[in-house]
């Protein structure tokens, strides 16, 4: 593995509801150390969308950003965090709006659904 930057100056925020619920989806992953990986890709009603997903540790590169809270791991690769830097991802499990909820102060434009962005 190579070595990636590790942040303690968050460069994505997270909230304790998004904590919690980001750590309960990872003990369903039958237990493994997983880190969860957050960036952008082309497409979306907006122009570039959010995406994330459980990665294994082994795969952080040099070109990562590494944010620890308490011993959980978020990634994101520098290109971008170019767009996702002050992100605050959030959590909410109510029935109409409920799920992960991104607030991009880059973003100058957010499409209805919450998930894809202009900038």
């Amino acid at each position: 593995m190579t070595q990636a930057t590790q942040s303690s100056q968050k460069g994505i925020q997270l909230s304790e509801a998004a904590l919690r619920q980001v750590k309960f989806l990872q003990e369903r992953q039958a237990g493994k150390d997983l880190c969860l990986r957050v960036g952008v890709r082309q497409g979306g009603c907006s122009g570039m969308s959010y995406m994330m997903d459980f990665e294994d540790p082994s795969k952080i590169s040099s070109n990562d950003e590494v944010f620890d809270y308490d011993g959980f791991k978020i990634v994101c690769d520098r290109k971008s965090l170019l767009y996702l830097y002050g992100l605050m991802l959030d959590y909410s499990d109510s029935m109409i709006g409920g799920g992960f909820q991104f607030t991009n102060p880059n973003a100058s434009q957010t499409c209805g659904c919450g998930k894809s962005f202009g900038v």
